[in-house]
């Protein structure tokens, strides 16, 4: 290993290798691992956001309402011993509905 302190990126801004340089070994260490895990959260989110991107250029089928997302998908439910479509899909942590309409007995 060399006695000569590593060159910075050009790209680095002067004011973050002067300020990078005032921290201890100690610190530096942990800015290194918080650079890290930084990175990839950023490009995690970066990819996850190019998906969803091409998720929208899916064309809709024709009986999809407007305010239910392309990745809905039909459930049927029984209520009162009848039988019900609902388009369903996630948000989050939560399960959305709407409803579609009665299943018809030749179905």
């Amino acid at each position: 290993m060399s006695y000569e302190p590593p060159t910075p990126p050009a790209e680095l801004p002067t004011e973050t290798v002067d300020i990078l340089n005032g921290f201890s070994p100690d610190q530096l260490q942990d800015i290194a691992r918080y650079a890290e895990a930084l990175a990839e959260h950023k490009g995690r989110r970066a990819r996850l956001e190019e998906e969803s991107d091409d998720d929208e250029i899916e064309e809709r089928p024709d009986d999809l309402p407007d305010n239910v997302p392309t990745k809905a998908t039909i459930t049927i439910k029984e209520i009162n011993d009848n039988r019900y479509y609902y388009w369903q899909w996630r948000e989050g942590d939560k399960i959305k509905s709407k409803y579609k309409g009665p299943v018809k007995s030749n179905d």
